[in-house]
């Protein structure tokens, strides 16, 4: 089913912007600068000169000199008048001054302790070892060294003559180095494609960031004809909408591809569409993975997703994160009925 507001647009699809622009007049052209005052400024996907007109009206006197600027900010500041205050300053202190409160000091009287008299009779004829004996006892330790203390308990309680020899020691820290570059070659992997070379079956062109969208474009086309290609990842590779919708294009002719990674990039909620649309005429896509984007798709492209995956019958998984209880329902549910039914093909092609 197309989108309601997507009917209009095919009309437009075929169309030369370059064309059009040349044939426009100079005060039409003024027009249609006019119209752009109204972009998004918080849109993060425009380079920064596109997101507001620009309103430079003086013409430059020269080349920039920081000196001469600063110069003339220190000239403009010193001859700028200050504000006279309501009230002088006058340096006088008013109100008290904040002298803090003493705490009292708590003092702590030594206690008296008495023994029996047998009892102290016993530790004053005690010799040093004796005493050691009580004070490893009792469980005073700070009161004996380690060697008293290791002749007191023994070897067989883990001490030896040098200390405690079944301590567990930390591990050596083994270090985590980041992950080697992407070693794939895109011109090549590009070329093969075309060619339709039936070596190439996984291509993974994940975390390379200097991919020309044309060229992300080029894959998208080349894979409509070509017949080997089983996997094919381009995660956190920026691709944006109009890479997701070659993508989408792809999928309604490509009868090959099983699954589809293109996760962490800036699609948004159009481009999604796009894709849902495509899937629901592909019947051999399995696996397809589209989280982590720049952007949240929202509930109504969530509601899609669900819809999709209730209709289409083939994928078996589907890498999201719903954010909404409704759709997380329906497509597990919808997820899970897909792979019951494989489950249900192969035992009944095992029976016969």
């Amino acid at each position: 089913m197309e989108l309601p507001f997507r009917k209009d647009l095919e009309k437009y699809k075929d169309l030369d912007e370059d064309e059009i622009l040349g044939k426009l007049s100079e005060e039409e052209l003024k027009q249609l600068e006019s119209v752009l005052d109204d972009l998004d400024p918080e849109n993060a996907l425009l380079p920064a000169g596109f997101r507001q007109k620009d309103q430079t009206v003086k013409k430059p006197s020269g080349p920039f000199d920081r000196e001469k600027l600063l110069a003339y900010l220190e000239k403009q500041a010193l001859e700028h008048k200050d504000v006279e205050d309501v009230v002088p300053y006058t340096g006088e202190k008013k109100g008290k001054v904040f002298i803090p409160k003493q705490k009292p000091v708590q003092s702590y009287a030594e206690e008296k302790v008495t023994l029996d008299p047998e009892l102290e009779e016993a530790l004053t004829s005690a010799t040093d070892t004796e005493l050691c004996d009580l004070a490893a006892i009792l469980g005073m330790h700070n009161l004996i060294s380690n060697a008293q203390f290791c002749d007191i308990v023994g070897s067989s309680n883990g001490v030896g003559n040098e200390g405690f020899t079944n301590v567990v020691k930390g591990e050596k820290i083994v270090p985590v180095f980041d992950e080697p570059p992407n070693p794939t070659n895109v011109a090549e992997s590009l070329q093969r494609i075309k060619e339709n070379d039936p070596r190439l079956i996984d291509v993974n062109l994940n975390n390379i960031k200097n991919i020309p969208i044309p060229t992300l474009k080029e894959f998208a086309k080349a894979l409509e004809t070509n017949t080997h290609v089983k996997h094919f990842s381009l995660a956190a590779t920026r691709s944006n909408d109009p890479v997701a919708v070659a993508f989408a294009d792809m999928l309604r002719v490509n009868k090959t591809l099983k699954s589809l990674n293109i996760e962490s990039n800036f699609i948004t909620g159009a481009g999604m569409l796009a894709l849902i649309d495509a899937l629901k005429e592909n019947e051999t896509l399995m696996e397809i993975k589209v989280d982590n984007q720049r952007q949240q798709f929202g509930t109504p492209v969530e509601m899609e997703i669900a819809k999709m995956l209730e209709e289409n019958t083939k994928i078996l998984k589907f890498g999201y994160h719903f954010t909404q209880q409704g759709p997380r329902t329906r497509a597990a549910a919808a997820i899970t009925k897909n792979n019951d039914l494989v489950r249900k093909r192969r035992v009944e092609g095992d029976h016969q």
